[in-house]
């Protein structure tokens, strides 16, 4: 699978010079499948470009949305496919006991947040659970499970037969425990990440910085090390990076992460996800 990134920053776009290095567009994440199957990861603002990129090249998308919060869903309404009626987009996402996906994606792409209905979209426009036993997509086995974050989130876990992706942009496992000594079984998304060959994960606060956004469900450097760890990844990618994080706050974050990493003997590697990177995973 070739995995792209299009948005990396957390919460809200962080646009101008400072952040152009590392990126300024919201969570999005491209898998391409060895058959060619578009998978997307959250559709921030990075799904723009991504869109533009799409057009004429691809019939059949999917979209799996960790969440609802709007730096992970504002892009859509920019997504260039979902204005084509020869494409078919399927939007899989978590749905909670009183309103389906759509119910609640129809309260952004509605009027007054919207010039256009949810219903009014000229794509084929399909909305899926995706809490649900895993599924296949492309020849990739899609797994979801609820993760700890403010309000109903899942992480998502992408196999082949060689190579596995584990997704957890808004992740906060280190809440009121020590992940360094507590039992796996009890590491919220432990299972999703466990050996994975690439795990994207929110890294959004310095450690002085989580102390008073303790509870606001992200990780500070540490806890995102510490997880990656102890998930025995082979490759860690820092994502969910802060508005307030310029690209040089965020090279020495990365370097502070590969210290820690170096200095606890684990095995591959960990280092920042930046806009525009694309990786190659066997399989």
């Amino acid at each position: 699978m070739r995995v792209t990134f299009w948005g990396v920053r957390g919460s809200i776009p962080a646009p101008g010079a400072a952040a152009a290095g590392v990126g300024g567009n919201t969570s999005c994440v491209q898998i391409t499948t060895a058959d060619e199957t578009e998978v997307i990861l959250d559709a921030g603002t990075g799904i723009r470009e991504l869109g533009a990129a799409l057009v004429g090249r691809c019939r059949v998308v999917h979209i799996l949305l960790t969440h609802l919060h709007l730096d992970h869903i504002q892009g859509l309404m920019f997504f260039a496919p979902l204005f084509d009626p020869s494409v078919e987009v399927t939007i899989w996402g978590p749905t909670s006991g009183q309103h389906a996906l759509r119910e609640n994606l129809a309260r952004y792409i509605s009027n007054p947040l919207s010039p256009i209905e949810i219903r009014e979209l000229p794509a084929h426009v399909s909305f899926e659970d995706a809490s649900r036993p895993p599924w296949e997509l492309g020849g990739l086995e899609v797994r979801a499970a609820l993760v700890a974050h403010r309000g109903l989130t899942l992480g998502y876990r992408l196999s082949s037969e060689r190579a596995s992706l584990c997704y957890l942009p808004d992740h906060e496992p280190g809440l009121g425990v020590d992940l360094d000594t507590l039992d796996p079984a009890w590491i919220s998304g432990y299972a999703l990440a466990r050996n994975a060959s690439l795990l994207i994960h929110d890294c959004q606060y310095e450690d002085d910085e989580y102390r008073a956004r303790r509870g606001w469900g992200h990780s500070s450097l540490s806890d995102a090390v510490s997880f990656a760890r102890r998930s025995e990844c082979r490759r860690a990618m820092l994502f969910h990076h802060d508005p307030a994080h310029d690209d040089r706050r965020l090279e020495a974050i990365g370097a502070r992460a590969a210290a820690l990493w170096d200095a606890a003997g684990a095995t591959g590697s960990i280092e920042l996800a930046r806009e525009g990177q694309a990786i190659e995973l066997a399989g």
